[in-house]
């Protein structure tokens, strides 16, 4: 322990702060286990022992493991009914997961909600990521047959749960029991599986990744949905957990800057993504008769109107989708290099109708994107390029790898900037029999919307037709 505080004060950081990224910053220089730092810093912050801070930590699962066990025997819930017991029947015999660890994880995850929806669960960031914790603590238990392993491997979920439970500001699975939960799931898998600390900071980001901006809503008032938002953070985190221990698989953020960005996006999720769920989902809100009976009728019949309204809308909108969509003979487009059909694929296809309506030897070429488009520029100008100099299709990778150097050796003018119009790509083509520029808006499996053109918009719809390039209202 003392080695691990003097190089805590030696980095200026203070211990009962450490963030995920400074704890695994210390585990790794030290050549330890994360659970080590976290033990320690523990032990130094509430003045205890290591075996007060063992105990406390298996403690801290008391009620919450009496509610799984309610969950998984007698419990039942108005949004999953008795699952759990249905999984658990016959010694585990309905699977959802043929590895045992995770299978049961998954099962008492679920009965821990059914025990929270009966008698309640103590939270954490909220009670859907202690569903998670409590649903690996008692797979664990089972497995793990000495306490202080227990302790130390579970240490490490309760670190990254008590981040989320700071972080947490507004309603949002992502920072709960899907976000919080495919986190701690992640990192809790590598320290069990004893992978190094870099492994369990890459795990933890690749497990967050996914779960960015989910709203909670739907989880906590419709039925059947909060098993895959619980249930999908486990699968997700042990997803990310195998990823990183046993590939190379490349990770460059920081876990620190994705646990603030993943706080960053909740408030915002919870102010513009939940009112669209509640408008959709609230047809389908489990209600309680007892308080409705003190709900005034006008305000139900108003409810009733907008459900009405809304399941009319939502109805229609799937018709158009069935509509426009394509015969399964036919479900793909063009490849797309670069590794995104709406990053790379849309701008690339409006630089090639820019590069067919130019004429001459071609000098310059201006890029205009917004800002999304703008921040992933790295990967769209050599598409967009290629195109526009070129006149090359979306899937022609040898353009794509040469096409900067090129342009250098050409010495072919180029200009990128970025513009405030959402979705906007502006592709120029400056040339020295005639010029054109394509205005579009971006769209996602390589289709745009043609917004304006020089020579002509009606000019730009025709090679695009010819071209085979999909146009969208």
């Amino acid at each position: 322990m003392e080695k691990i505080l003097k190089l805590i004060q030696a980095k200026g950081y203070q211990v009962g702060n450490l963030t995920i990224g400074e704890v695994v910053e210390i585990a790794d220089d030290l050549g330890i286990r994360v659970s080590e730092v976290i033990i320690a810093e523990g032990m130094a912050q509430n003045a205890m022992t290591r075996e007060e801070v063992i105990d406390a930590v298996i403690n801290a699962f008391a009620h919450n493991l009496y509610a799984t066990e309610v969950g998984i025997t007698s419990g039942s819930s108005f949004l999953l009914g008795r699952v759990p017991q249905e999984l658990a029947y016959n010694d585990f015999s309905h699977r959802l997961f043929e590895d045992d660890l995770i299978n049961k994880i998954l099962v008492y995850t679920l009965a821990a909600q059914v025990g929270n929806h009966s008698c309640g669960l103590q939270p954490c960031a909220g009670t859907g990521d202690s569903c998670t914790y409590t649903g690996i603590f008692r797979a664990l238990q089972e497995i793990i047959e000495d306490k202080e392993e227990l302790a130390r491997v579970v240490s490490v979920m309760l670190k990254v749960g008590t981040i989320f439970r700071a972080a947490k500001t507004s309603t949002g699975c992502n920072m709960e029991g899907f976000g919080a939960g495919a986190a701690a799931t992640a990192a809790t898998l590598v320290e069990y599986r004893q992978g190094q600390p870099q492994a369990l900071a890459k795990a933890i980001v690749l497990a967050l990744s996914p779960t960015i901006g989910v709203p909670c809503t739907p989880r906590v008032m419709v039925s059947g949905l909060c098993a895959t938002h619980i249930g999908g953070g486990v699968v997700i985190g042990n997803l990310a957990a195998n990823l990183a221990m046993h590939t190379n698989i490349p990770v460059d953020v920081p876990v620190d800057v994705m646990i603030a960005m993943a706080a960053a996006v909740h408030p915002v999720s919870a102010t513009h993504i939940v009112p669209v769920v509640n408008d959709y989902m609230q047809p389908f809100f489990k209600t309680n008769l007892e308080v409705e009976y003190f709900i005034d009728d006008s305000i139900k019949e108003k409810e009733k109107t907008n459900i009405e309204v809304t399941m009319d809308r939502a109805l229609k909108e799937a018709r158009a989708f069935a509509e426009k969509a394509n015969s399964i003979v036919k479900p793909f487009g063009e490849a797309v290099v670069g590794g995104s059909s709406q990053a790379v694929g849309s701008p690339t296809n409006t630089g090639r109708i820019a590069h067919a309506l130019a004429k001459g030897k071609i000098t310059g070429v201006k890029i205009e994107l917004y800002a999304e488009l703008f921040a992933r520029r790295g990967i769209n100008i050599p598409g967009i390029l290629m195109a526009a100099v070129l006149g090359a299709s979306t899937d022609n990778g040898k353009a794509y790898r040469e096409i900067m150097q090129r342009v250098r050796e050409e010495k072919i003018k180029i200009e990128i900037v970025k513009v405030d119009a959402p979705q906007m790509q502006r592709i120029t083509v400056f040339a020295t029999e005639q010029s054109s520029m394509v205005e579009a808006l971006n769209r996602g499996g390589a289709r745009l919307v043609l917004k304006n053109a020089r020579p002509s918009l009606e000019e730009a719809c025709m090679v695009a037709k010819r071209l085979g390039i999909v146009l969208v209202d």
